[in-house]
């Protein structure tokens, strides 16, 4: 018996590592206290172009297996965002695993920015989902590596609005690219999930006179948009059938998946949700068949990035705006690129990140 279990646990030590592997990783902390109920992982990617920067999460994972795949698909993710919106920074993530609503305390957030401490810097925080600015605040209690501040504190306050914004540039280069016009104006748009960002990208799509449909896991965010914007509210599963122009993910990832890819009835793809395909080859290859164009997430929704990192070089809004707003020409140059080369568009952003960071590798060491 002794000996089946020693075999299971290496079983289990060889998959943990073996992820790690696939994606080159360069450390990944576990982040346990009993007190607290503190259960975390924290995956610093790549420190090539900088400190890893990267969001704190807090989810109701349903297993410690699925808390691990989604911080390193993140923390991989956010190493590509940042090289290739031109960001001096590396790319890390965490995710801490409890019910957002229940499990929150100063205690729990203190002793994990204890936790971001004991990395000497390598890697710095901010909110993500699950997380506010507040929960930032507890955590700049305990270290200095964590951004997304107040801004009656100095920092940039709530990075959605710069992500919406970023994202939006990157729909109407799409929206260029598939209807030869960027105007959104009388253009179908399924906005799936509407948090922060995705609410408030709502609010910039209603200025340009478009229908949009929106759906989400949370009854009161959507009577709110709705009301506000006049959205119309269908079905989790519903969103998937619609007749539209644009299908905008900005909730969960993975929901361009092999259920869902055949349903779909959109030219585009483009929205700020993090890892939308489920298996980046595949279901990007999937995609270019079909003749969808995919705007790659970790391209058009790396405002929110880019408002975080503002702090670190000092925080300016309309300049972290103003970096948002490239991302229209990037997103225009990316799907020309692909084209040509007649590759998925995924596939063409990870090798242009990769490329960048490639280079810079050559100039210094990691962090």
């Amino acid at each position: 018996m002794v000996k089946t279990k020693e075999v299971k646990q290496q079983q289990q030590d060889l998959s943990v590592f073996g992820q790690l592997a696939e994606h080159n990783h360069e450390k990944v902390v576990f982040c346990h206290d009993q007190d607290t109920g503190l259960k975390a992982i924290i995956a610093v990617h790549s420190t090539v172009l900088g400190p890893a920067l990267g969001g704190t999460r807090m989810w109701g994972y349903a297993s410690e297996a699925e808390a691990l795949e989604d911080v390193l698909r993140l923390s991989r993710g956010m190493t590509y965002k940042a090289a290739i919106s031109g960001l001096n920074i590396g790319g890390g993530k965490a995710v801490i695993i409890g019910d957002a609503a229940k499990d929150k305390s100063e205690a729990l957030f203190r002793k994990f920015g204890r936790f971001i401490k004991n990395l000497n810097g390598c890697f710095v925080t901010a909110e993500d989902i699950g997380t506010t600015s507040k929960d930032m605040e507890y955590i700049r209690m305990e270290t200095e590596h964590v951004a997304g501040m107040p801004e009656t504190m100095g920092g940039g306050g709530d990075p959605s609005p710069v992500m919406a914004y970023g994202t939006y540039m990157g729909i109407k280069a799409a929206a260029k690219k598939a209807f030869g016009t960027d105007s959104l104006e009388g253009k179908k748009i399924a906005v799936q999930g509407v948090g922060n960002a995705g609410a408030f990208l709502v609010e910039l799509l209603a200025k340009e006179n478009t229908k949009v449909f929106i759906t989400d896991i949370y009854a009161d965010r959507l009577r709110d948009v709705s009301s506000k914007y006049g959205a119309q509210v269908v079905g989790m599963d519903e969103i998937y059938d619609l007749d539209v122009d644009i299908f905008s993910p900005c909730g969960l990832g993975g929901t361009i998946n092999d259920k869902t890819i055949n349903r779909l009835k959109c030219r585009v793809i483009a929205g700020s949700a993090n890892n939308q395909l489920r298996d980046e080859t595949v279901h990007g290859q999937a995609l270019l068949e079909r003749g969808i164009y995919y705007a790659p997430d970790f391209l058009i929704n790396a405002g929110g990035l880019i408002n975080v990192y503002a702090e670190l070089v000092g925080y300016n809004r309309e300049r972290a705006y103003a970096q948002a707003e490239r991302i229209y020409g990037y997103t225009l140059d990316l799907l020309q690129k692909a084209e040509e080369e007649g590759i998925p568009t995924q596939q063409a952003a990870i090798r242009m990140a990769e490329k960048r960071i490639a280079e810079i590798s050559k100039l210094k060491s990691t962090y």
